[in-house]
């Protein structure tokens, strides 16, 4: 069912479309090499090379204009490249809903870098490759478009071949990829159609197997190059670790100035009044007063510490020290769900990466017991070379939205030591969190 199915799918047609533009496009290249003789021939008529004029008059002017003209095309072509590869990188992105990054762009728009444009020319490239793989795009569009019209020969057969009996008439051809078939019988069009109904159904197949190459080149040829691709990510990875350590900076201070600071200057505060309750020298004129202000400041004290461990938990918990499945062990028994625990670590990985893996834990615990309403949670960590995988899934509604605060800032944090987070949360549950990490940052 899912064969007969396919052909009729918003997905196969959008792949149509972007075939047709592919075929499209590589006619429009095929055409571009006749456009120097026509100009040459322009040029002639324009100088009047085409009249009886001697030649000696018409060659210097042909001879200059010829050549400028072949280099208008050649500083156009790397403009032009950027500007068709733009428009195909929108269209794989719209139709085939595959994304391709754009390539950096150009320094200036002096002579020279229009010529010296690299990712202008790589454009180019795809554009004449763009020939051959138009070729089984072509072939699968073909299908797709004329599979229903022979399906539909038994149809309309009836109706224009009703001529009275006796009556010689000539075939009717039907184009298949097998050749021309012709049939001159109602009976010959079910041939036809089986023919039509196997173009259709072979069609997406075909298409898909048409555009995959062409996706490729479109990744190698119309994205950045490996090691500007990789400059991009390190240069968005220290933006983020710059905002990272200035909000971390910035939840200090105010942990520091509205938790461990206030107690610790009410400490001051009741200390002093209780040194005055009591009294330079002699007997204290007010014991009992001294006494609660005493109790205050130590109550207050209790608390300051309190607000200080808290602290610095949050910036690095002692957990740690004993390893990371130890932490994540204890970090699951505050837990508010039932929490099951597996770790499979072969090495230690890096004290950096550990606090990264035990925290990314804990947010995605709190927003299970906080949002997912599961019953129980699995929370995992496997090591295999130099990555780790932690892995968080519960049984809840599901629905979580990689792109909001709490997860796009997880995954803000991972990505600043190379790291990635992949999301499953479909409506109904279950929810299944991965984060790969590098041992090492």
């Amino acid at each position: 069912m899912t064969a007969l199915r396919a052909p009729f799918t918003a997905a196969v047609l959008r792949r149509a479309v972007f075939c047709l533009v592919g075929v499209v496009s590589a006619a429009a290249i095929l055409a571009v090499p006749a456009l120097v003789p026509a100009l040459g021939a322009l040029i002639l008529r324009a100088t009047g090379g085409m009249s009886r004029q001697p030649a000696p008059a018409v060659a210097p002017i042909f001879l200059v204009l010829f050549p400028l003209t072949v280099a208008l095309l050649v500083v156009l072509a790397a403009p032009l490249g950027r500007v068709t590869g733009g428009m195909h990188r929108r269209l794989a992105g719209r139709l085939l809903g595959v994304h391709v990054d754009a390539p950096p762009p150009r320094s200036s728009n002096r002579l020279g870098a229009l010529v010296a444009d690299g990712p202008g020319w790589r454009a180019v490239g795809y554009g004449l490759l763009k020939v051959p793989l138009a070729i089984p795009q072509g072939y699968g569009l073909f299908c797709y478009v004329l599979g229903p019209v022979n399906l539909s020969y038994p149809l309309w057969w009836p109706l224009f071949r009703n001529h009275p009996p006796g009556t010689r008439l000539g075939p009717v051809w039907a184009l298949t990829p097998f050749g021309l078939l012709g049939t001159r019988t109602f009976a010959g069009t079910f041939l036809i159609a089986a023919a039509g109904l196997a173009m259709l159904l072979v069609a997406p197949w075909l298409m898909r197997a048409g555009t995959a190459p062409d996706l490729a080149a479109m990744r190698r040829l119309l994205g950045p190059r490996r090691l500007a691709e990789r400059v991009r990510e390190l240069q968005a990875s220290r933006a983020r670790a710059i905002d990272d350590a200035a909000t971390m900076m910035r939840r200090l201070e105010r942990d520091l100035h509205d938790g461990a600071q206030i107690r610790l200057a009410t400490l001051a505060m009741n200390l002093g009044m209780a040194t005055e309750k009591l009294g330079a020298d002699g007997p204290p004129p007010d014991l009992r007063q001294a006494r609660e202000l005493v109790a205050l400041a130590h109550r207050g004290a209790k608390d300051a510490l309190a607000d200080l461990r808290d602290l610095v938990r949050g910036i690095h918990p002692p957990v740690l020290d004993n390893g990371l499945g130890d932490a994540l062990a204890t970090l699951a028994t505050s837990s508010a769900v039932p929490v099951a625990v597996s770790v499979d670590l072969p090495d230690r990985p890096a004290p950096a990466i550990e606090t990264i893996a035990y925290f990314c834990a804990a947010e995605l615990l709190a927003n299970a017991a906080k949002h997912s309403r599961a019953r129980g949670v699995g929370l995992g960590v496997a090591g295999a070379g130099a990555r780790l995988t932690l892995t968080v899934t519960d049984d809840g509604v599901g629905g979580a939205d990689p792109d909001g605060p709490g997860l796009a800032g997880l995954a803000r944090r991972v990505g600043v030591v190379d790291g990635r987070m992949r999301v499953h949360s479909p409506a109904g549950g279950p929810t299944r969190v991965e984060i790969d990490l590098p041992t090492h940052a």
